[in-house]
């Protein structure tokens, strides 16, 4: 037991109720070569006036976040694998380039997918266009450009203005991915928490101790 105890107390522990001083510039939080800041670069050079354009100049029926905002989320999140409007919203609130991207706003799951699927010919577009800046930085092979794990030939990122297929595939991915989990959840955000942990967490709040659910586990600890 001594010897437990003392390497025990030699181990860093957690302190994760120690109030910290986070930079009060977000991008510091990163990085300096994190993807996050090569899609927001790119998506800044892009001409984003036709998603402007859609928009009545009254303020009426206007995008309820910044375009530019919404096409680098949409942009992060398919090079990172996600496919899901309810997905992306949670890593909104939990992921760091996420937030980063966001500024701290949290777009929900149905403005993410309204998002998408109103502009989704434009989006194609302009995820083509990226791919394109991309290629002309030296940031991509100029044989081969991975998207999501995606091989796209170098030369036909470079071809006329036109949406390649792997990133039509992506788009259509996308909506069946929020149509599945639309007929699956309605308007909720998506699965609750795994039955038991919120109960638990409702009972440790409370001051609630596990051992007095779990007399027969107490030895074993």
């Amino acid at each position: 037991m001594p010897g437990i105890l003392g390497c025990a107390a030699e181990l860093p522990f957690p302190q994760r109720d120690q109030p910290l001083l986070l930079p009060v510039d977000m991008r510091e939080w990163l990085p300096e070569d994190d993807l996050v800041f090569v899609v927001l670069d790119a998506v800044a050079a892009l001409d984003l006036g036709e998603f402007r354009r859609r928009y009545r100049a009254d303020g009426h029926g206007r995008a309820a976040f910044d375009p530019e905002m919404m096409v680098a989320l949409l942009l992060y999140g398919y090079c990172q694998g996600e496919r899901s409007s309810r997905v992306v919203e949670r890593r909104c609130v939990r992921d760091v380039g996420y937030r980063v991207i966001t500024g701290g706003l949290r777009p929900d799951h149905a403005t993410i997918a309204r998002f998408r699927a109103r502009h989704e010919q434009a989006l194609g577009g302009l995820f083509t266009q990226v791919l394109r800046l991309l290629a002309a930085e030296g940031l991509v092979s100029l044989g081969t450009i991975s998207l999501d794990g995606t091989k796209l030939a170098g030369n036909a990122a470079q071809k006329a203005n036109r949406t390649l297929p792997q990133i039509e595939k992506l788009l259509a991915e996308a909506a069946a991915a929020d149509a599945a989990e639309d007929a699956r959840y309605g308007d909720a955000p998506g699965e609750p928490m795994p039955g038991g942990r919120i109960p638990l967490a409702v009972a440790l709040g409370r001051g609630m101790r596990i051992n007095d659910h779990c007399p027969g586990d107490s030895a074993a600890v």
